[in-house]
């Protein structure tokens, strides 16, 4: 479940990381409303969506007066960035900025824990800074009891490279964070910018926060996060359609026969993926169980289809009870029963019980979306691949 900007600013302020006030607005008027509240002369207008290129979209400008700040939330509730519709903005302060770092806790899969990862050079492109330039980011695995006490904090920053006169200052607040991390059952934690600003406060002026929908039940306050989440809405789809399906952050959609296959393939997947510009990632865990038909496979391509972050499919069926010829046919089937709605390049890995006739079928219906793949590793390096050249 990943939060709206303004949802995780208010999260880190419940657990003391410093951050500038925010208001919010849905239309040009509360923006007005918004900015006299603020008291302040320059604010921020950022928009509100669960995607990256805000900036570079134009989803983030300063506004020097009450009108212009009217203004300029209006043109940023007119866009849409990345297939994501702007439906809210949020104003703040504009900050006396310093210096710029980064800062992310997260679930990595690869060494199944927990790590921190951070650079005194913030507010650009991580991905692209850990592809070019690797010596500039730290990364610190962590214990998953003890997390960042002030003795892993004093490791982070010396190793990312801080200044002496800011380790106190800014390991403080990266404990802060390691508890936003922990107490939220989150999966990710990031802040970029942190910020030090003119006077030496350090303040987290972005924040990402990716919360482990496995701990619903635990957090009644998430219902406030239900309400406005698109990907609560897909899992809800799924539901009433009888699929074991959850929304994930990546944007290569996964479906297969099996929940211990499909956890699988969301290791590969993940692992092909960190070898490419954008490391693409798993977008979904969708276990078809024993039944392949054509509906049910209908049903969970439309469902990965409406995700607007999945840009490739990666189907890896094993046939049990479930023969590939089945499976085979029910994914022909389903693409003449969606239409137009098939819009991405499907990834197929057939093995088991008759793989031979399911390869035949899909071979002879020769659909231009369906790329057959002999190896669960082939298949799915294909399929991180078109995701990676589709971002």
């Amino acid at each position: 479940m990943d939060l709206l900007e303004y949802q995780a600013r208010e999260l880190f302020e419940r657990f003391d990381v410093p951050v500038l006030p925010g208001r919010t607005a849905t239309t040009p008027e509360e923006a007005r409303d918004a900015y006299r509240s603020l008291d302040s002369g320059t604010v921020v207008v950022k928009a509100q969506v669960r995607t990256g290129g805000r900036g570079k979209a134009g989803g983030v400008k300063l506004a020097h007066s009450e009108q212009e700040a009217v203004d300029t939330a209006a043109q940023i509730l007119d866009l849409e960035i990345k297939d994501h519709p702007v439906n809210i903005v949020m104003l703040s302060p504009g900050a006396d900025i310093a210096e710029e770092y980064y800062f992310s806790i997260l679930l990595d899969r690869a060494s199944r824990g927990y790590l921190a990862m951070c650079s005194v050079e913030g507010g650009v492109d991580i991905e692209t800074l850990a592809e070019e330039r690797p010596e500039a980011l730290a990364k610190v695995e962590l214990h998953p009891v003890d997390g960042i006490t002030a003795e892993v904090a004093q490791r982070i920053v010396t190793e990312a490279g801080f200044p002496e006169d800011v380790h106190a200052s800014v390991g403080e607040v990266l404990q802060k964070l390691w508890t936003v991390f922990k107490e939220s059952d989150a999966t990710l934690v990031e802040v970029n910018p942190l910020v030090k600003t003119g006077d030496g406060t350090i303040l987290a002026l972005d924040g990402k926060v990716t919360l482990d929908a496995n701990a619903d039940f635990r957090h009644e306050e998430w219902q406030q996060y239900h309400e406005t989440t698109a990907d609560v809405d897909l899992e809800r789809q799924a539901r009433e359609l009888d699929l074991n399906y959850v929304k994930l952050d990546g944007s290569v959609g996964v479906i297969g026969n099996g929940a211990g296959l499909v956890m699988s393939t969301l290791d590969v997947v993940a692992a092909a993926g960190a070898e490419l510009p954008g490391s693409p990632k798993p977008a979904n865990f969708l276990d078809i169980g024993g039944g392949a038909s054509a509906q049910v496979m209908a049903n969970g391509l439309r469902i990965i289809m409406s995700d607007p972050q999945v840009k490739s499919v990666f189907v890896n069926v094993f046939g049990g009870i479930t023969a590939c010829n089945d499976v085979a046919n029910g994914i022909v089937h389903a693409l003449e029963m969606l239409g137009d709605e098939a819009r991405l390049p499907i990834i197929v890995r057939l093995d088991g019980n008759s793989v031979d006739v399911g390869k035949a079928i899909l071979e002879e219906a020769n659909h231009p979306l369906i790329t057959v793949k002999n190896t669960m590793d082939e298949a799915a390096r294909t399929a991180a691949k078109l995701a990676s050249e589709g971002n």
